[in-house]
């Protein structure tokens, strides 16, 4: 567990997501690169809905190999390529996570390795070490 930062003299987050996450002293840190939308066959969704739903499925499963899970992340960058898809992206992201929110950054990027990608996300979670 990690306890939210949400200083009430800034502004308060836009969306659900903490400005900061603190972890407690002697938990062990899991680092997730970038995920992108690709199925294990190699399939990719056309939307961004559902690349979102495979990056974070594909995040999911590195996670459980450490014995973690989505609730377990303290902190997600996530990347799209355009504007069009960041409502997509945060009704997944918001699907998935309960308070206490973890920190979250969302930008805007020119593209990835191949073009039918349009979204990545990359995690950072914490659990008992």
């Amino acid at each position: 567990m990690f306890t939210p930062l949400d200083p009430k003299t800034i502004h308060p987050p836009f969306a659900p997501y903490s400005h900061g996450a603190a972890v407690p002293a002697g938990q062990r840190l899991v680092f997730c690169s970038g995920q992108l939308g690709i199925a294990a066959d190699g399939t990719i969704p056309p939307d961004c809905a559902g690349q979102a739903r495979l990056c974070f499925a594909n995040v999911a499963a590195i996670l459980a190999e450490a014995g973690l899970g989505l609730a377990d992340i303290v902190r997600i960058n996530a990347y799209v390529t355009a504007r069009e898809h960041l409502a997509d992206y945060m009704a997944v992201r918001n699907s998935l996570f309960a308070a206490p929110f973890p920190a979250s950054t969302l930008m805007l990027v020119s593209g990835f390795a191949r073009p039918e990608f349009v979204v990545e996300i990359e995690a950072v979670a914490a659990g008992p070490a």
